[in-house]
């Protein structure tokens, strides 16, 4: 594995609020919302308590304001003190900075971004938000560079150019503050790209290391690529990472090998070894300092399904068999629920939060999954109703945790695939590099195709659960001290539910689909619930009548809503 530093010292100033510096892992969010995923642990937990139980069903519009863009929304907003930051589909083609109590904008930022850039995207043109630091506000862009504007007016301090966004490797997601640092990985696993994380300094966007996630010629774990294969291996890291301030460590998943199909890479067989092809659809533990990697955990070795490993690292303490654990959460692609030790990365408990078929079990013993042979796809052999399918049992939309109820609140996705192998052909750079074929009108529909689980990662089991008869309709999942669930859907249906049974307490039809999770946040005394509203642009032609359904649950849209109690 190669680790490239730049020659200065890191800095040990802390970033963000005080909130977020804490040594426990779930040091939940409060008055504001800093990150994305509410504190560096991503529970997507607040102990507000002000919208509760009792009175969310009077719950109102407070205010609405337009992003100025149809296509997906996927933003995570940002509340600090009584600013609200926002980044927009389409490159992203705004960033607002809104008075988070009336919506009112303070600026707004339109990066100038090549009109080209839309064309290289392999899975739509999103902005998962924004991230906050020492009085900056970083934004990673489509074309693959990364930005650090002034919070206060927007101005742009500085820009960098992070990876190639004509090879495929744009930036969808916030990147990730540690220290003085703004760390970010980048997409592309569909176009051959070669996976890294890499770290920039907060104040002068220069490089600070950079660690590519598949192995070198003659680095350890170059055995596990089939020649060279490896520099066009995918295991792109472009979702979001966490960090754990007392372990020093910070967590990142990554992406599916390239191509999908194994032949370049591996075996045409169902005996893949030794031809593992690590780092792809794994999760990793950094050093923050100087990017080398700590432990690397892959869940589905010489994968063949698109099961990208990005979902989200959740950190909490849990109680297991009387002791207490220093547990990584994560509700993976491939539809197994993962508890991690996040020290040392051993494996506690993998169990299938969805239908799987394509292994049986995760073997505790060699942490690896027990495949079917006949759901591994081979070459001009189609592998049938092959379940999850390319969606995954859970797809980027996140899942939160509830340190009260010790349950995990999970968007699912119930559904199967036909897969075959192709040929890949020789990788042309900027193009599509798949070498598979697959089909879901082909399988059996599912009677509840979307489900909103609450998951009991020490009992293993699903406590209570919301289903839509619409595939791929949950959006992501926040959770707060007042007992309440809050999730949105394809349909446009903005609910909060009771985080212990489930029960529905409050919806709101927003008029277009809901992807991200709302957030929550205290203005003057007043508690406010927000969302990013716009539904996916236009599902794969793969998904054949399933997606048609999909796009039919509600118009496109592209707006933020706030919602807060009557006076």
């Amino acid at each position: 594995m190669m680790s490239f530093k730049h020659s200065q010292r890191l800095a040990l100033g802390v970033a963000l609020t005080g909130s977020l510096i804490s040594g426990l892992a779930h040091a939940e969010a409060g008055k504001e919302w800093t990150t994305y995923g509410g504190d560096y642990s991503n529970n997507r937990h607040s102990s507000l308590t002000q919208i509760n139980t009792k009175n969310v069903h009077e719950l109102k519009v407070s205010w609405v304001r337009s992003l100025g863009t149809l296509d997906s929304q996927e933003s995570t907003p940002l509340v600090i003190g009584d600013t609200m930051y926002v980044s927009t589909a389409a490159g992203p083609r705004f960033v607002y900075a809104l008075n988070a109590k009336t919506g009112a904008i303070k600026w707004v930022y339109e990066p100038e971004i090549p009109s080209d850039f839309a064309q290289y995207a392999c899975c739509g043109i999103p902005s998962r938000g924004v991230s906050f630091a020492n009085g900056k506000v970083f934004v990673g862009r489509l074309d693959g560079k990364l930005t650090a504007l002034n919070a206060q007016t927007g101005k742009e301090l500085w820009t960098t150019t992070v990876s190639n966004y004509k090879e495929g490797a744009g930036i969808t997601s916030p990147p990730l503050i540690v220290k003085n640092l703004v760390i970010t990985g980048y997409t592309g696993g569909e176009y051959g790209v070669r996976g890294a994380l890499q770290a920039y300094d907060q104040n002068t966007g220069k490089q600070v290391w950079k660690t590519f996630l598949t192995p070198g010629a003659g680095e350890p774990g170059s055995e596990t690529w089939k020649g060279d294969s490896a520099k066009n291996g995918g295991a792109t890291a472009w979702y979001v990472g966490a960090y754990d301030p007392k372990r020093n460590l910070i967590y990142w998943g990554t992406g599916n090998a390239g191509p999908w199909g194994n032949e370049p890479r591996g075996n045409n067989s169902h005996d893949i070894d030794p031809y593992v092809n690590l780092h792809t659809v794994s999760t990793l533990a950094f050093n923050p300092d100087n990017g080398k990697i700590v432990w690397s955990y892959q869940e589905t070795p010489a994968e063949v399904w698109d099961y990208d490993g990005v979902n989200e690292q959740v950190l909490t303490d849990l109680s297991i068999n009387g002791q207490t654990v220093p547990a990584l959460m994560k509700a993976s692609r491939n539809g197994f629920f993962y508890v991690l030790n996040r020290e040392t990365g051993k494996v506690i408990s993998a169990d299938p939060f969805v239908h799987v078929n394509w292994a049986s079990k995760v073997d505790l013993n060699t942490a690896r999954p027990v495949e079917n042979p006949d759901k591994r796809p081979l070459l001009n052999t189609w592998a049938k109703n092959v379940c999850p399918s390319v969606f995954g049992g859970k797809n980027w939309q996140p899942m939160s945790f509830n340190p009260t109820t010790k349950l995990v609140y999970i968007p699912t996705i119930e559904a199967c695939m036909d897969i075959m192998n192709t040929e890949a052909g020789k990788r042309d750079v900027g193009k599509f590099y798949l070498g598979t074929d697959m089909r879901m009108d082909g399988p059996p529909d599912q009677a509840n195709p979307s489900r909103l689980i609450a998951w009991d990662p020490v009992g293993k089991k699903v406590a209570w659960a919301v289903n839509d008869d619409v595939l791929h309709s949950f959006g992501g999942t926040m959770n707060t001290d007042g007992g309440l669930v809050f999730f949105g859907n394809a349909k446009g249906l903005l609910r909060a539910v009771d985080a212990k049974n489930g029960k529905e307490l409050w919806k709101f039809n927003v008029g277009t689909g809901i992807l991200q999770s709302p957030v929550t946040y205290m203005v003057d005394g007043k508690q406010y619930i927000a969302v990013t509203a716009g539904r996916i642009k236009g599902p794969p032609s793969f998904m054949g009548k399933k997606g048609e359904a999909l796009i039919k649950s509600s118009p496109e849209g592209g707006y933020l809503m706030v919602f807060e109690l009557p006076n």
